[in-house]
């Protein structure tokens, strides 16, 4: 099993099969445009331009399970990140990525790469858990997703390979893209 045998929706309600970016290094991440974290988008957007051409894809997954911060319709979520965080990268029909709603390809990922903490180092993290621990203790139980803005890594084969979390920034992931890029382009030569 991989990420290629899930089937999307667009923001436009059409349906995509994930199999289309067979060969790419992926990152799936769930967004919302009314987050704390949603200048995360504009690293991004700089990490899908810096390794774009290398093979890199950057897939945005809006939901509004989380407090209420995607209160947008879906094609009014692309508009808000493309003109105010410069988003080119596509971003999917709004979806729920935890508990029993979850959309199946959200459940796969989170099988795939448990939650293993959070950064605390992070300048919101004590924050955001104190949030979750008042608002929505269940929240911190188990692998689902904890907020907005996890970030999953995946290899050119499908393979859910690292998991990060709302605290790690985009650029955390940098090294482990710039691995999965290499290693990739050094087994197809």
């Amino acid at each position: 099993m991989s990420v290629y045998d899930y089937k999307v929706k667009t923001s436009s309600g059409l349906t995509a099969k994930l199999e289309r970016y067979k060969g790419k290094v992926l990152v799936l991440v769930n967004t919302a445009t009314k987050c704390g974290f949603t200048p995360q988008l504009e690293d991004l957007q700089k990490l899908q331009d810096k390794y774009g051409d290398q093979g890199l894809q950057i897939l945005g997954f809006p939901s509004n399970q989380f407090d209420g911060q995607e209160p947008l319709a879906d094609g009014e979520i692309t508009e808000f990140c493309s003109l105010n965080h410069g988003v080119n990268f596509p971003l999917f029909k709004k979806i729920d990525v935890r508990g029993e709603t979850a959309d199946p390809l959200y459940q796969y990922l989170t099988d795939e790469q448990p939650f293993k903490g959070f950064d605390m180092n992070h300048p919101t993290a004590k924050l955001m858990v104190s949030i979750i621990e008042s608002k929505h203790p269940e929240y911190l139980y188990g692998n689902g997703i904890k907020w907005n803005f996890t970030k999953f890594l995946v290899d050119r084969e499908g393979h859910v390979t690292a998991r990060f979390e709302p605290t790690s920034e985009p650029f955390d992931m940098e090294t482990s893209i710039q691995e999965l890029l290499k290693q990739e382009t050094a087994i197809a030569e």
